[in-house]
């Protein structure tokens, strides 16, 4: 797969809206994730060094403390 058609691939996977964004409204979801996607991509940290894996993580994958907050 080219990384151009990765990247439609990418866009068009995100432009399903997610029920919060459904409730606003999107005049042009495919807009929408493209914006999000690239503002997403310049948040990862590029510069780290060659043999770090960066993990993507959902939020059910975290730890559950064992003790409550202060």
């Amino acid at each position: 797969m080219s990384d151009e058609q990765s990247e439609l691939d990418r866009v068009e996977s995100r432009a399903h809206l997610l029920p919060e964004e459904k409730a606003a409204g999107s005049d042009d979801p495919e807009a929408q994730a493209e914006a999000i996607l690239t503002e997403s991509d310049a948040r990862e940290d590029r510069n780290v060094a060659p043999d770090t894996v960066l993990e993507h993580r959902t939020s059910d994958q975290t730890v559950t403390p064992s003790e409550p907050p202060d």
